[in-house]
Protein backbone atom coordinates (compact mmCIF):
# COMPACT_ATOMS: atom_id res chain seq x y z
CA UNK A 1 0.00 0.00 0.00
CA UNK A 2 1.24 3.46 -0.89
CA UNK A 3 -0.04 5.13 2.25
CA UNK A 4 0.26 3.94 5.80
CA UNK A 5 -2.64 4.17 8.22
CA UNK A 6 -1.76 5.14 11.74
CA UNK A 7 -3.67 3.47 14.52
CA UNK A 8 -3.53 4.28 18.18
CA UNK A 9 -3.79 1.39 20.58
CA UNK A 10 -6.38 1.82 23.31
CA UNK A 11 -9.26 0.23 25.17
CA UNK A 12 -12.70 0.81 23.69
CA UNK A 13 -15.82 -1.20 22.97
CA UNK A 14 -17.90 1.53 21.33
CA UNK A 15 -18.09 0.45 17.69
CA UNK A 16 -20.13 3.50 16.68
CA UNK A 17 -17.59 5.97 18.07
CA UNK A 18 -14.48 4.12 16.97
CA UNK A 19 -15.17 2.67 13.50
CA UNK A 20 -11.53 1.65 13.03
CA UNK A 21 -10.24 -0.65 15.71
CA UNK A 22 -7.50 -3.18 16.16
CA UNK A 23 -8.30 -6.13 18.39
CA UNK A 24 -5.59 -8.42 19.67
CA UNK A 25 -7.05 -11.85 20.37
CA UNK A 26 -5.16 -14.58 22.14
CA UNK A 27 -6.25 -18.06 23.11
CA UNK A 28 -7.68 -16.86 26.42
CA UNK A 29 -9.26 -13.60 25.31
CA UNK A 30 -11.95 -12.55 22.84
CA UNK A 31 -13.20 -9.35 21.29
CA UNK A 32 -15.87 -7.61 23.30
CA UNK A 33 -18.44 -5.42 21.62
CA UNK A 34 -20.83 -3.48 23.80
CA UNK A 35 -24.34 -3.28 22.41
CA UNK A 36 -26.81 -0.48 22.83
CA UNK A 37 -28.19 -0.32 26.35
CA UNK A 38 -31.96 -0.25 26.24
CA UNK A 39 -34.23 1.38 28.79
CA UNK A 40 -34.40 -0.74 31.93
CA UNK A 41 -36.92 -0.99 34.75
CA UNK A 42 -36.52 -2.38 38.24
CA UNK A 43 -38.49 -5.44 39.25
CA UNK A 44 -39.77 -3.51 42.24
CA UNK A 45 -41.99 -1.57 42.08
CA UNK A 46 -42.79 -1.83 38.36
CA UNK A 47 -43.22 -5.61 38.02
CA UNK A 48 -44.09 -6.66 41.57
CA UNK A 49 -46.91 -4.13 41.96
CA UNK A 50 -48.48 -5.17 38.66
CA UNK A 51 -48.33 -8.84 39.64
CA UNK A 52 -49.92 -8.03 43.03
CA UNK A 53 -52.76 -6.14 41.33
CA UNK A 54 -53.44 -8.98 38.89
CA UNK A 55 -53.41 -11.50 41.77
CA UNK A 56 -55.93 -9.44 43.77
CA UNK A 57 -58.25 -8.98 40.78
CA UNK A 58 -58.15 -12.71 40.05
CA UNK A 59 -58.93 -13.51 43.68
CA UNK A 60 -61.92 -11.15 43.66
CA UNK A 61 -63.26 -12.69 40.44
CA UNK A 62 -62.94 -16.24 41.82
CA UNK A 63 -64.66 -15.29 45.09
CA UNK A 64 -67.51 -13.62 43.18
CA UNK A 65 -67.98 -16.72 41.00
CA UNK A 66 -68.03 -18.93 44.11
CA UNK A 67 -70.67 -16.70 45.76
CA UNK A 68 -73.09 -16.47 42.83
CA UNK A 69 -72.70 -19.88 41.13
CA UNK A 70 -72.71 -23.25 42.82
CA UNK A 71 -70.06 -25.78 41.94
CA UNK A 72 -71.37 -28.66 39.78
CA UNK A 73 -71.09 -31.23 42.56
CA UNK A 74 -73.01 -34.50 42.56
CA UNK A 75 -74.34 -36.55 45.45
CA UNK A 76 -72.12 -38.34 47.94
CA UNK A 77 -69.95 -41.02 46.40
CA UNK A 78 -71.42 -44.51 46.55
CA UNK A 79 -68.95 -47.33 45.91
CA UNK A 80 -71.84 -49.64 44.95
CA UNK A 81 -73.09 -47.38 42.14
CA UNK A 82 -70.96 -46.49 39.11
CA UNK A 83 -72.10 -43.34 37.27
CA UNK A 84 -72.83 -43.65 33.58
CA UNK A 85 -70.81 -42.23 31.95
CA UNK A 86 -67.85 -42.37 34.32
CA UNK A 87 -65.78 -39.39 33.19
CA UNK A 88 -62.25 -38.52 34.21
CA UNK A 89 -61.29 -34.98 35.31
CA UNK A 90 -61.34 -32.49 32.46
CA UNK A 91 -57.55 -32.56 32.02
CA UNK A 92 -57.73 -36.34 31.37
CA UNK A 93 -60.81 -36.28 29.16
CA UNK A 94 -58.67 -36.00 26.02
CA UNK A 95 -56.86 -39.21 26.95
CA UNK A 96 -60.16 -40.89 27.80
CA UNK A 97 -61.52 -39.80 24.43
CA UNK A 98 -58.52 -41.39 22.70
CA UNK A 99 -59.21 -44.64 24.55
CA UNK A 100 -62.61 -44.66 22.90
CA UNK A 101 -61.00 -44.92 19.44
CA UNK A 102 -57.61 -46.58 19.86
CA UNK A 103 -56.51 -49.76 21.64
CA UNK A 104 -55.39 -49.19 25.26
CA UNK A 105 -51.74 -49.87 24.40
CA UNK A 106 -51.85 -47.12 21.76
CA UNK A 107 -53.91 -44.46 23.55
CA UNK A 108 -52.71 -45.14 27.09
CA UNK A 109 -49.01 -45.88 26.56
CA UNK A 110 -47.73 -45.25 23.03
CA UNK A 111 -49.22 -41.79 22.32
CA UNK A 112 -48.45 -40.24 25.78
CA UNK A 113 -44.93 -41.70 25.66
CA UNK A 114 -44.29 -40.22 22.21
CA UNK A 115 -45.55 -36.82 23.39
CA UNK A 116 -43.27 -36.85 26.46
CA UNK A 117 -40.26 -38.04 24.44
CA UNK A 118 -40.88 -35.32 21.85
CA UNK A 119 -41.04 -32.64 24.56
CA UNK A 120 -37.72 -33.91 25.94
CA UNK A 121 -35.76 -34.21 22.68
CA UNK A 122 -37.15 -31.44 20.46
CA UNK A 123 -35.29 -28.61 22.33
CA UNK A 124 -31.97 -30.33 21.51
CA UNK A 125 -32.51 -30.12 17.75
CA UNK A 126 -32.09 -27.12 15.47
CA UNK A 127 -35.82 -26.77 14.79
CA UNK A 128 -36.50 -23.59 12.86
CA UNK A 129 -34.60 -21.29 15.21
CA UNK A 130 -34.73 -18.42 12.73
CA UNK A 131 -38.51 -18.61 12.51
CA UNK A 132 -38.46 -19.07 8.75
CA UNK A 133 -41.95 -19.41 7.25
CA UNK A 134 -43.00 -22.90 6.28
CA UNK A 135 -43.49 -21.82 2.68
CA UNK A 136 -40.51 -19.44 2.65
CA UNK A 137 -38.14 -21.57 0.54
CA UNK A 138 -38.28 -24.79 -1.50
CA UNK A 139 -42.03 -24.37 -1.75
CA UNK A 140 -42.76 -27.30 -4.06
CA UNK A 141 -40.56 -29.73 -2.15
CA UNK A 142 -42.08 -28.69 1.16
CA UNK A 143 -45.57 -28.91 -0.31
CA UNK A 144 -44.99 -32.51 -1.37
CA UNK A 145 -43.55 -33.41 2.05
CA UNK A 146 -46.43 -31.66 3.80
CA UNK A 147 -49.08 -33.44 1.70
CA UNK A 148 -47.47 -36.84 2.29
CA UNK A 149 -47.18 -36.31 6.06
CA UNK A 150 -50.71 -34.91 6.38
CA UNK A 151 -52.11 -37.72 4.23
CA UNK A 152 -50.47 -40.43 6.36
CA UNK A 153 -51.69 -38.85 9.61
CA UNK A 154 -55.25 -38.38 8.30
CA UNK A 155 -55.35 -41.94 6.94
CA UNK A 156 -54.28 -43.26 10.35
CA UNK A 157 -57.00 -41.33 12.19
CA UNK A 158 -59.70 -42.08 9.63
CA UNK A 159 -58.77 -45.77 9.72
CA UNK A 160 -59.56 -45.85 13.44
CA UNK A 161 -62.58 -43.55 12.88
CA UNK A 162 -61.09 -41.02 15.29
CA UNK A 163 -63.06 -38.11 13.93
CA UNK A 164 -62.31 -35.92 16.97
CA UNK A 165 -58.68 -35.88 15.86
CA UNK A 166 -59.17 -36.10 12.11
CA UNK A 167 -61.39 -33.02 11.85
CA UNK A 168 -59.02 -30.53 13.59
CA UNK A 169 -56.12 -32.09 11.69
CA UNK A 170 -57.93 -31.48 8.41
CA UNK A 171 -58.75 -27.88 9.41
CA UNK A 172 -55.14 -27.04 10.36
CA UNK A 173 -53.84 -28.69 7.18
CA UNK A 174 -56.34 -26.68 5.12
CA UNK A 175 -55.22 -23.43 6.74
CA UNK A 176 -51.59 -24.31 6.03
CA UNK A 177 -52.43 -24.95 2.37
CA UNK A 178 -54.29 -21.63 2.29
CA UNK A 179 -51.06 -19.99 3.43
CA UNK A 180 -49.25 -21.74 0.56
CA UNK A 181 -51.82 -20.45 -1.93
CA UNK A 182 -51.55 -16.87 -0.64
CA UNK A 183 -49.27 -14.76 -2.80
CA UNK A 184 -46.24 -12.85 -1.48
CA UNK A 185 -48.04 -9.55 -2.05
CA UNK A 186 -51.08 -10.53 -0.03
CA UNK A 187 -52.35 -8.95 3.14
CA UNK A 188 -54.55 -9.78 6.06
CA UNK A 189 -55.26 -13.40 6.92
CA UNK A 190 -53.48 -14.78 3.85
CA UNK A 191 -50.26 -12.98 4.68
CA UNK A 192 -50.51 -14.10 8.31
CA UNK A 193 -50.88 -17.77 7.33
CA UNK A 194 -48.12 -17.53 4.72
CA UNK A 195 -45.54 -16.25 7.21
CA UNK A 196 -46.11 -18.82 9.97
CA UNK A 197 -43.17 -21.15 10.68
CA UNK A 198 -43.38 -24.93 10.96
CA UNK A 199 -43.24 -24.85 14.77
CA UNK A 200 -46.32 -22.60 14.82
CA UNK A 201 -48.31 -25.05 12.70
CA UNK A 202 -47.28 -28.04 14.83
CA UNK A 203 -48.24 -26.25 18.05
CA UNK A 204 -51.53 -25.06 16.54
CA UNK A 205 -52.39 -28.63 15.53
CA UNK A 206 -51.57 -29.92 19.01
CA UNK A 207 -53.73 -27.26 20.71
CA UNK A 208 -56.62 -27.77 18.26
CA UNK A 209 -56.63 -31.54 18.86
CA UNK A 210 -56.38 -31.18 22.65
CA UNK A 211 -59.20 -28.61 22.84
CA UNK A 212 -61.45 -30.68 20.53
CA UNK A 213 -60.93 -33.90 22.49
CA UNK A 214 -61.60 -32.16 25.81
CA UNK A 215 -64.70 -30.35 24.52
CA UNK A 216 -66.20 -33.49 22.99
CA UNK A 217 -65.50 -35.54 26.11
CA UNK A 218 -67.05 -32.86 28.33
CA UNK A 219 -70.21 -31.89 26.43
CA UNK A 220 -70.95 -34.58 23.82
CA UNK A 221 -70.48 -37.86 25.69
CA UNK A 222 -73.47 -39.48 27.34
CA UNK A 223 -74.38 -42.92 28.78
CA UNK A 224 -72.21 -45.69 27.44
CA UNK A 225 -69.83 -43.05 26.09
CA UNK A 226 -72.18 -42.51 23.18
CA UNK A 227 -72.24 -39.28 21.19
CA UNK A 228 -75.09 -37.05 22.37
CA UNK A 229 -76.05 -33.42 21.90
CA UNK A 230 -75.62 -31.38 25.10
CA UNK A 231 -78.87 -29.44 24.67
CA UNK A 232 -81.06 -32.57 24.44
Amino acid sequence: MSETNKYEAGFSSQATKDPQRIVFITRKTSAKVQGKIERQLMSYPHLVLREAIVFQVLTIVLVAIALFWNAPLEQLANPLVTPNPAKAPWYFLGLQELLHYFPPIVAGILIPTLVVVALVFIPYFDVNIKGEPLWGANRKRRLVSFLVAAGIILAFFVGFEAWDVAVPTLIVAGLALAGYAAGPDGSGAGEFLRTRPLSWWVMSWFIAVAVTLTAVGTFFRGPGWSFVLPWR
